[in-house]
């Protein structure tokens, strides 16, 4: 009877082993589907942004200049004769109404002295006629005769004087001689080119600004002039007038800074640099690290709400610094990949390592 309990023994514990090894069989099974399932989810590690509110930015403009003076004039002869006097220089300053160059007008007041004897011979005469025509003794054609002999007379006589004026050439303001174009002696042709002056206070320059910065600049705004010649000293301008064209070929316009007082040593011919700081606005910007490029145009890499990196274009614009201004493509809220694109492609599940929320201060571009 011992023999058929041993053996039964035998058979359970046998089957206890077979049901062991099945049963670690099956285990090791779903650890490997388990494990080639993770391995087909791996994810790319990367670090992300998250567009915020639109930031407050003021866009800086450095443009290149040459000084100019507003005021500049050619000083011409009226009236045709010998240089008599012509005492200044190039380089020399003269004051409003100062004598530049005068004519020689002796005939002209020989004249102007016959002249004035004629009118004062037609107001005698006339005073005789009212007396007589009082009287009833001459005509009324005669006395309005004697009237229009007195109006001649007396226009002939400011013809002369101003003839003469016109011998004697002044400066129209303070300034500067910048050409001497005669000598005492010449004999010169009416309208002849005699000197030109300068007003060394009326300094501007033109500079070129692009048509997404124009909008944003008034009259009399208060810029920044760099003159090369004078160091690296910034002195104060103005905006002094916009042009109201845009090149439609560049997309720039034009804008005249005065320098606003005229600093010690600034000259015509200067180089310069005008410094415009635009007025704030509110723009939408990125970090420069996020955006990408290839043959297809910008694009930038946006993390889904299943965390699926995206590949999405964008439209930009100015750019700031170490950020750009994105025009169209993100909204708020949106998280774009700023670092860890090695290897990454469209559709690939990331991981996100760091994340900065909303978009820092920035610094304009110079």
């Amino acid at each position: 009877m011992s023999t058929p309990l041993f053996g039964a023994t035998w058979q359970g514990v046998i089957s206890c082993l077979l049901g062991a090894l099945m049963l670690g069989a099956c285990q090791s099974g779903d650890e490997a589907a388990a494990t080639k399932h993770s391995a087909s989810r791996s994810v790319h590690l990367v670090n992300v942004a998250i567009v915020g509110k639109e930031a407050v930015l003021s866009e800086t403009v450095i443009r290149t200049g040459t000084l100019r003076t507003h005021r500049v004039v050619r000083l011409h002869s009226q009236e045709d004769g010998q240089i008599m006097s012509a005492p200044f220089y190039a380089g020399d300053a003269v004051d409003k109404d100062q004598l530049v160059v005068r004519l020689d007008d002796r005939l002209l007041k020989a004249e102007l002295r016959k002249t004035e004897a004629t009118r004062k011979q037609a107001e005698q005469n006339l005073e005789r006629v009212k007396r007589l025509s009082g009287k009833k003794l001459i005509s009324e054609d005669q006395r309005l005769r004697a009237e229009t002999a007195l109006q001649v007379a007396r226009a002939e006589e400011s013809l002369l004087k101003t003839r003469l004026d016109y011998a004697q050439v002044r400066s129209p303001f303070d300034g500067v001689i910048t050409e001497r174009m005669v000598e005492p002696g010449d004999a010169v042709p009416s309208y002849a080119h005699l000197f030109t002056i300068e007003d060394p206070a009326s300094l501007f320059t033109e500079v070129t600004v692009s048509e997404l910065a124009l909008p944003g600049l008034q009259k009399n705004d208060a810029v920044r002039v760099r003159i090369d010649a004078l160091g690296d000293k910034y002195f104060s301008g103005r905006v002094e007038r916009i042009h109201p064209n845009i090149d439609p070929k560049s997309r720039l316009g034009v804008v005249e800074v005065a320098l606003d007082p005229v600093p010690a040593g600034a000259q015509a011919g200067q180089l310069c640099r005008v410094v415009i700081e635009g007025q704030a606005q509110e723009r939408r910007v990125i970090p420069l690290t996020a955006l990408r490029r290839d043959t297809k145009g910008q694009y930038v890499f946006r993390i889904d709400e299943s965390g699926t990196a995206r590949r999405t274009p964008v439209d930009t614009g100015l750019f700031f610094s170490h950020q750009i201004e994105v025009v169209s493509g993100l909204n708020d809220g949106d998280r774009i990949v700023t670092t860890g694109f090695l290897g990454l492609d469209d559709g690939m599940l990331v991981e996100v390592a760091d994340t900065v929320s909303g978009v820092p201060d920035v610094t304009p571009a110079s």
